[in-house]
C-alpha cells in the first residue's frame, strides 16, 4: 500500500481533541502552505483564510458555533488550530491586477504578450460568471479545493482534522466583518490530535464499492 492511499484510508473525521496537545509549529507551516498552493480556476485564488491558533482566536471563532450549532463548539475550543476558509464574493478588476502583478513578480510571463493572454483569459472566465450571476457560487467551489489539499496535507502528516459546516455564517460576519472586507465563510476545519474517548477513531472506514463509483468512458 502506498504512502498515499495508507493516509486515504486512515485519515477521519476527528470528533473529540486532545486540548493539551499542539501541533509544532514545522507542522503548522507545512499545513497552511497545502492551502495557499491549491489550485484554483485560472489561479484566481479567491479565498482568505482565518487562522486561530490560541485560545482568544479560537473563543472568537467558538460564537458561530452557539445555540443549534453547540455540537461543534468543543471540536472548535479543543483543536490546537482552527482555520475558516472564507470565499470572495467578487472578484473587482483591483483583485485581477494584483493577481497579474504578483504572476508577474513570480516570473510566470516569458512576455507581455504571455502576460496579456493570462489577463484576458481571466477576465473573460470572470466575465462569464458575473453574467451567470454565480460568482460567489463559484469562488466557493474553488475554495472547497482548499479544504480538499488541506484534509490530504492533515492526513498524510498524520494530523487530525474535522471539517464543518455546521456554524452561523452571521456570527463569524459580526465577528471578524467579513462582508464588508468581501469574504463569505465557507467551511470551518479544526486541526490537532484526537482524545482517547473520540468513537469515530476506531471505527472502519466506510465507502461505495469502485464498481458503483466508477465506470468507464
Amino acid at each position: 500500500m502506498t504512502e498515499l492511499t495508507d493516509a486515504l484510508r486512515h485519515r477521519y473525521t476527528c470528533k473529540a481533541y486532545d486540548a493539551s496537545r499542539r501541533l509544532p509549529d514545522p507542522i503548522v507551516q507545512q499545513l497552511l502552505a497545502a492551502l495557499r498552493y491549491s489550485p484554483s480556476s485560472v489561479n484566481s485564488q479567491p479565498w482568505h483564510f482565518i487562522v486561530a491558533d490560541n485560545a482568544e482566536g479560537k473563543e472568537r471563532i467558538a460564537k458561530a458555533t452557539a445555540g443549534s450549532y453547540a455540537y461543534n463548539a468543543a471540536k472548535v475550543l479543543n483543536a490546537s488550530h482552527v482555520i475558516v476558509l472564507c470565499a470572495r464574493n467578487e472578484l473587482p478588476d483591483d483583485y485581477l491586477q494584483a493577481v497579474l502583478d504578483q504572476e508577474q513578480a513570480d516570473g510566470r510571463f516569458a512576455d507581455e504578450a504571455a502576460r496579456e493572454g493570462q489577463r484576458k483569459g481571466r477576465a473573460g472566465y470572470v466575465a462569464q460568471h458575473e453574467s451567470a450571476g454565480d460568482v460567489a457560487e463559484w469562488t466557493q467551489k474553488q475554495t472547497y479545493i482548499a479544504q480538499g489539499f488541506l484534509l490530504l496535507a492533515a492526513g498524510l502528516l498524520g494530523v487530525d482534522a474535522t471539517p464543518m459546516e455546521g456554524f452561523d455564517p452571521a456570527a463569524l460576519d459580526a465577528e471578524f466583518g467579513l462582508k464588508e472586507k468581501g469574504f463569505s465563510p465557507a467551511v470551518i476545519v479544526s486541526l490537532g490530535y484526537h482524545a482517547d474517548g473520540d468513537f469515530n477513531a476506531t471505527l472502519p472506514k466506510s465507502r461505495l464499492p469502485e464498481a458503483v463509483l466508477f465506470s468507464r468512458a
